[in-house]
């Protein structure tokens, strides 16, 4: 298992989604900057807290042409109360199996209970890490504001808008 560096293309990674769709990441988000979020569970208080946290950013993440996707190993019934208990609009996927994509992304695996613990990446729109933060427990993760302000920046400093 190794941690996904800033450049390095974000594996592609399946997720059935709470409103029964499946998303392929990171192509999806093609041409999008975008965040995915590996949340330990809807048990976790500070996952609850991140999510609400980019549910209210929204708009402003949606101004910024920033799309968001949230991941966890919590069943589809369960991951589906926790969208609806926090009126979230981007996609929530359930059934992740912890040890694959743990392998694919570095993220860190609770061993018993197994979940994954808190892990955030953004992606550029070609689909390549631009920051990754791995958590290996309760707290250190994405927060919104921040996702803004970097891909604003980035977009302000990159070759093509100066060209």
């Amino acid at each position: 298992m190794s941690l996904l560096n800033p450049g390095d293309p974000f594996p592609q990674l399946t997720i059935s989604t709470t409103d029964g769709q499946t998303l392929t990441l990171p192509g999806a988000f093609a041409g999008d900057f975008a965040v995915v979020l590996f949340y330990r569970g809807a048990w976790c208080p500070y996952c609850n807290a991140q999510l609400r946290a980019f549910e209210r950013a929204g708009q402003m993440l949606g101004d910024a042409g920033i799309k968001v996707a949230a991941l966890s190993v919590d069943d589809k019934a369960t991951a589906a109360a926790l969208a609806e208990k926090h009126g979230l609009t981007f996609p929530v996927g359930y059934g992740a199996d912890a040890k694959a994509v743990a392998a694919l992304t570095g993220a860190f695996v609770n061993p018993d209970p197994v979940y994954l613990q808190s892990t955030g990446f953004v992606l550029d729109p070609a689909g390549n890490v631009v920051v990754s933060v791995y958590s290996s427990g309760a707290i250190g993760r994405l927060v919104p504001d921040d996702v803004v302000s970097l891909v604003r920046y980035l977009r302000d400093h990159s070759p093509a808008a100066t060209a």
